[in-house]
């Protein structure tokens, strides 16, 4: 039996929770009408789920615009959890929404006399695991950890709020993270180093460790499932200049998602690369490279010959019109060379979550150093929507970074990066919430 809020944040920890919320049930959230989690897709950078897929195979007047993701999902109580395997999140991309559904189904201890009815007052609490499990728990209004929640203010995110681990140390995830930065900012100049996995840190001498060290100071340990670095805040550094302007050196790199489709795919890379590569502009020899900036706004690339065309989103409305659309790299005859479903493209967009900070830098050597400044930009609530309309717009872009070096020997050494950039100016259009805070 629980009896407290604070003996449920106790059991969501000892099942292995990292981060709890909490959504406050409306009547129609339930197990009929399913949970509403919001009027946007901000809702799956918080909860873990699987691959994105269109439910309307062999179904009869099915909605085709509707898309599901499985959600590994236990009830959690006093005696242990209770798996609830059938437990998804379902897509609406047409309102936009997304509502969590299948929560009952093939579950043994789930909560069913609380999710079944339309009483108002009660409350569910998710707890997030750093594997991408979901722990669930549910309480009718009367319930101590119902009043409980009730009666106090919360940081919300979207339609989430966001409680502490623990009430006996209530500070906030967001002032945790801005403590610990404060701290990296005191510390003035810091050894380029990178953790390893056993929580040790080793000098790395590579010019890209200006994020190693700064997420080894906040003791980020590489995981296997992408979960947010601290607490769910992903941290990010940059590069600048000097801390009086923070002017970024270079665009923020969003994500960095493979080709699914195209002759990319369909080819090979070598033989993308071969229709589409170019003789490496500084003279190197036996390299052929593929880079450019690619947006929906601009013409063909004069070294390859594609242009970006992006298909299946109304930009007029700001909402997808296909599910299936996606973004294409074509050529004069509208071949396809490169694409990039929408769902595969919200599977890496919203492993980003809904929370980041981004962090100036300095560097100097010898030996490597990095400095961290004293003020960071802090943004919330992403939406794979507000990317989409970004990058309609040609402020968020392609910028491939592919060669092919001893293209003619037996064994080429081929190196490929496509990564989605912005400006760092723009980079908070792509978040509903952003504040700069001085440490």
């Amino acid at each position: 039996m629980v009896a407290s809020l604070a003996q449920l944040l106790d059991l969501m920890r000892h099942h292995g929770a990292s981060r709890i919320y909490a959504k406050k049930l409306a009547p129609n959230d339930n197990s009929k009408n399913q949970v509403y989690l919001g009027g946007d897709f901000s809702a799956l950078n918080i909860i873990p789920h699987g691959e994105i897929y269109t439910d309307d195979a062999g179904i009869a007047g099915a909605v085709r615009d509707r898309a599901k993701a499985p959600v590994r999902f236990s009830w959690i109580d006093g005696d242990g959890g209770h798996d609830a395997p059938n437990t998804g999140l379902i897509l609406y991309p047409k309102y936009p929404e997304v509502r969590l559904s299948g929560f009952l189904l093939g579950s043994t201890g789930a909560p069913k006399e609380i999710m079944r009815v339309r009483d108002a007052g009660r409350v569910l609490i998710l707890g997030i695991t750093p594997e991408g499990e979901v722990l669930g728990y549910a309480a009718e209004a009367e319930h101590p950890v119902a009043r409980e929640l009730n009666a106090r203010d919360w940081p919300t995110i979207g339609v989430f709020l966001e409680l502490p681990l623990t009430l006996d140390r209530a500070e906030s995830p967001r002032d945790r993270l801005l403590s610990e930065l404060r701290r990296i900012y005191a510390l003035q100049w810091i050894g380029s180093q990178k953790l390893a996995r056993d929580g040790t840190k080793a000098p790395y001498a590579a010019r890209n460790g200006g994020g190693y060290t700064l997420e080894a100071e906040l003791g980020i340990t590489p995981n296997g499932y992408a979960e947010p670095d601290f607490m769910g805040w992903e941290v990010k550094q940059y590069g600048v200049a000097d801390f009086l302007a923070f002017r970024p050196k270079s665009p923020v790199t969003l994500m960095t998602p493979e080709p699914t489709g195209g002759i990319y795919r369909t080819g090979g890379i070598a033989e993308f690369l071969k229709q589409f590569g170019y003789p490496d502009q500084a003279g190197v020899p036996d390299r052929f490279n593929f880079g450019g900036r690619y947006d929906c706004k601009r013409g063909a690339n004069h070294l390859t010959g594609l242009r970006m065309v992006l298909s299946g989103y109304d930009e007029a409305s700001g909402k997808m019109t296909d599910l299936n659309g996606g973004m294409s790299l074509v050529d004069a005859n509208d071949a396809v060379a490169a694409s990039w479903t929408f769902k595969g493209l919200m599977a890496h967009w919203n492993r980003k979550h809904a929370q980041a900070a981004y962090v100036p830098s300095l560097f100097r050597t010898p030996p490597p150093e990095y400095s961290y400044g004293g003020q960071v930009l802090l943004c919330e609530q992403t939406d794979f929507l507000l990317f989409l309309k970004a990058f309609a717009s040609g402020m968020v872009y392609y910028d491939p970074a592919i060669k092919v070096e001893n293209a003619p020997s037996p064994a080429p050494q081929i190196k490929r990066r496509s990564q989605f950039r912005v400006a760092h100016a723009d980079l908070t259009r792509l978040y509903e919430r952003h504040e700069k805070v001085k440490l």
